[in-house]
């Protein structure tokens, strides 16, 4: 039997759903049990791919393209899914599937068409039962597909948004029909600080678990979110007003290394806890193998000090598996990662400011789409390959590095992407072919996991090891082959394509310092104690880079 677990967030949003599921799920792994989980979304887009990252964060790629087909007549291909699910397969160390996310989107469009096949003859449709019944149905299909012993299920947003309330009335008549032991309700509240009065305050987080309870959800667990850990009344306090026992209520403060929350809830012993209301048998968690691999980043000595140049730079989640995946690769390399975000509009304006990438030891340009702040972003791409710091462009970082290349070593003036300047002179960067006929934007990317081929004595080949790999992409636009030749015969190098030879996947300076373009995303498959190869190449290359700036 699979037992089914539910996380819900109160107070604010932002508190950290996402790495409380995955720590969550992490303590049923260290007893050697099999854990799944779907992220709910409540926004009415069918997936996250149309959203700015500003105002939700990254949209996270998937290997698998899931075929996403309410109806007989209609289907929709989805990859991209919620940032969370990076939480996700990061903590886990499973590949989540895009059928994993269920959004609102999804749900309200399943039923609607149904409703117009005639699913539903002679009866109103209505959020309930139809929508709960579509929910309840979704959960129980990945029950039923994945097969786990453990299905984590996180409501996102926070408890009394009208967009959530029917997947809470789901959640709530899913428990009714399901043994008791069977679900658990946990709910991740904000606990502040207030200043005045050198005081944690409970009574936000009570009146969340007031209006659950109004909702007819009783927690199972509370977990309180804080700068430091909860102090004692405040433990008792969550405890007696949620009428839950105090080993029901934990701390989640803050913590430098993320990784190490399961630990800290092991040292609280909810693992133990959870089993024992699940009906589960209580086994020894072994914790040795991701205790070493928080030691990793505990113990680093060095420290690697990377710019990332990009437009959405105002919220960090906008990048964070680019983040991760920096840390990842500077742990095994026993550095500890400064990082530092740059807005790129402001080095448009004043072409000084650029002075700023000297005190680095690597640069890293990020993803995109758009005309606003890339010409700040080309002359980074230029700074890094004139001054040879190391340097590494994923996806639209890596064409506007081929443009910087094609503006200043070729003399092509005005090269560009025809994404950023349909006029262009020189359209170095173009629509992929089957992109051409395609209107919709949602869903209709090069998506998902493609085989990667890569060349022979190149920095990329050198870094995986091997001569094919699969990678995971989300590109419209590609580096033009007929000014990929030419660039070859200038010192550039074509060091990754796709099976067919068409589609260039990479490309690299052929010069003794590290300058690498990657169309696909690394960063999705980058895993604390397994990094990514080429951002662990990237950050051994900046290491390198610092102690020759010092040696000099």
């Amino acid at each position: 039997m699979v037992k089914y677990i539910f996380v819900t967030g109160g107070v604010m949003s932002g508190v950290g759903k996402g790495v409380t599921t995955a720590s969550i799920g992490k303590l049923f792994q260290f007893r050697g049990y099999n854990v799944e989980a779907i992220k709910i979304d409540p926004y009415l887009n069918v997936d996250p791919g149309t959203l700015n990252p500003i105002e939700h964060g990254e949209v996270y790629i998937t290997e698998e393209v899931w075929e996403f087909k309410p109806v007989e007549e209609f289907s929709l291909k989805i990859s991209e899914i919620d940032q969370d699910f990076g939480s996700y397969e990061r903590f886990l160390g499973e590949n989540m599937s895009p059928e994993q996310n269920i959004t609102s989107g999804q749900v309200y469009l399943s039923v609607i068409l149904k409703e117009r096949e005639g699913k539903f003859l002679g009866r109103t449709t209505q959020i309930i039962p139809h929508i709960t019944d579509e929910i309840k149905r979704r959960i129980r299909q990945v029950a039923m597909k994945k097969k786990p012993d453990i299905l984590i299920t996180e409501v996102g947003g926070t408890v009394g948004d009208i967009e959530a309330m029917p997947f809470l009335e789901a959640i709530r008549q899913f428990r009714l029909e399901e043994k008791k032991e069977d679900t658990i309700l946990i709910h991740v509240t904000y606990v502040p600080f207030l200043d005045t009065v050198q005081q944690q305050k409970s009574k936000p987080s009570q009146h969340s678990v007031r209006t659950l309870q109004g909702m007819g959800l009783q927690p199972d667990i509370i977990v309180g979110r804080a700068k430091k850990p909860l102090a004692k009344d405040v433990l008792q306090k969550l405890s007696l007003y949620s009428n839950l026992p105090p080993e029901a209520v934990i701390s989640n403060p803050d913590i430098e290394v993320v990784y190490e929350l399961p630990l800290l809830f092991e040292k609280q012993k909810i693992g133990d806890y959870l089993c024992r209301i699940s009906n589960l048998p209580i086994k020894e968690p072994e914790l040795d193998e991701w205790r070493n691999i928080v030691n990793l980043y505990k113990d680093a000595k060095e420290v690697v000090h990377i710019a990332v140049p990009g437009k959405y730079t105002q919220i960090v989640d906008s990048y964070i598996s680019i983040q991760e995946a920096l840390r990842h690769a500077s742990a095994c390399s026993g550095a500890k990662l400064k990082l530092q975000w740059i807005d790129t509009e402001p080095l448009e304006r004043d072409p000084k400011a650029i002075e700023i990438l000297k005190k680095f030891d690597g640069i890293l340009l990020t993803p995109g789409f758009g005309s606003r702040g890339t010409e700040g972003m080309i002359q980074t791409a230029e700074y890094a390959t004139k001054e040879g710091v190391p340097y590494l462009g994923i996806c639209f970082g890596c064409q506007l590095f081929f443009i910087a290349f094609c503006r200043s070593v070729l003399g092509l003036t005005g090269a560009n992407s025809t994404e950023i300047d349909p006029n262009t002179p020189y359209p170095v960067v173009d629509l992929l072919p089957e992109q051409r006929a395609i209107k919709s934007k949602g869903g209709t990317m090069r998506l998902g996991g493609h085989k990667v081929l890569l060349m022979e004595n190149s920095r990329l080949r050198e870094a995986y090891g091997k001569s094919e790999v699969v990678e995971r992409f989300r590109h419209r636009y590609h580096i033009m082959p007929k000014y990929a030749e030419i660039a070859e015969d200038a010192g550039l190098k074509v060091s990754a394509t796709d099976e067919t030879g068409k589609i260039i996947n990479a490309i690299e300076l052929n010069k003794n310092f590290f300058i690498v373009g990657v169309q696909f995303h690394p960063e999705f498959k980058s895993r604390p104690n397994l990094p990514s190869p080429v951002y662990l190449a990237f950050i051994k290359e900046a290491l390198k880079y610092q102690k020759s700036k010092n040696s000099c």
